[in-house]
């Protein structure tokens, strides 16, 4: 018998969110407002930062009980709770110099109330267009306010190969991809784990007492630490190797799907 499930943890892009019609199906809608119902605790988890939060809720029309930001280094509630884990101003500087290097990457920038660009290119126009209605601003900023603001995660519009050149370079740092056309860098001991740990000890849950799904590569550790793991059927290779089950696409109804599968609903 499944143990019984007090909280539940979403990512946003290709999980509540569907790529092809930048929505949230109405029964993942449903399906949450029935977890609230039941007094089940539902979180995002989510890479973007904590000021795209108000676009991303107000457009997905729910109210959550926590929000899990740039991939677990920044967590808050509505009450006051806040966990919060910055990275290594070394590994900064070590990024900065490779941007200098090579002029044509594109990069982002990740504080508490703010997100710039080094540049905006045509890839990162491409990327952000697909976001739809929930795409945040594009603003271009001095990458040098890394040194005077505190950075929870920075992101480099790069291929895997290069990639792996960069998180190579930075050894306070690890990189979580979730789009091709982009990775995400945070903390060597951070990520959606992390997060989850915070809200578990903020109300005295135990992992094997949440549930989380998730779709890309950024949401595979979150998979594989939560009691049960769920990955989107139109998820990647890595977050349906971490998952202990795998449910329909976001459009088929996938996360009311999986619930119901374990008995939560």
């Amino acid at each position: 018998m499944t143990q019984q499930i007090k909280a539940a943890f979403f990512d946003i892009d290709g999980t509540l969110t569907s790529f092809k019609t930048h929505e949230v199906p109405q029964s993942t809608k449903d399906a949450i407002e029935a977890l609230k119902a039941k007094d089940i605790k539902v979180f995002i988890a989510t890479g973007r930062s904590p000021t795209q939060m108000g676009v991303v809720t107000e457009h997905l029309g729910i109210t959550f009980d926590g929000y899990m930001t740039m991939t677990g280094q920044y967590c808050f509630d509505s009450n006051g709770f806040l966990f919060k884990h910055d990275i290594d101003k070394r590994d900064l500087r070590i990024f900065l110099d490779y941007l200098a290097a090579h002029p044509d990457v594109g990069a982002n920038f990740a504080e508490e109330d703010y997100v710039y660009f080094n540049q905006i290119n045509e890839t990162i126009r491409i990327q952000y267009a697909g976001l739809g209605a929930t795409a945040p601003s594009l603003v271009v900023d001095d990458v040098n306010r890394v040194f005077d603001h505190p950075t929870y995660q920075f992101s480099a519009f790069v291929g895997e190969d290069e990639e792996r050149r960069i998180v190579d370079m930075l050894p306070n740092c690890r990189s979580v991809r979730w789009h091709p056309m982009f990775c995400d860098f945070i903390p060597a001991d951070g990520g959606k784990p992390a997060g989850i740990k915070a809200f578990l000890k903020l109300y005295g849950f135990s992992r094997e007492e949440c549930i989380a799904f998730g779709d890309g590569g950024n949401d595979a550790d979150m998979l594989a630490y939560a009691g049960i793991g769920v990955a989107m059927g139109n998820g990647g290779e890595l977050a349906k190797a971490a998952a202990d089950y795998i449910t329909a696409d976001v459009d088929d109804d996938g996360i009311l799907k999986a619930l119901q599968h374990f008995h939560v609903l």
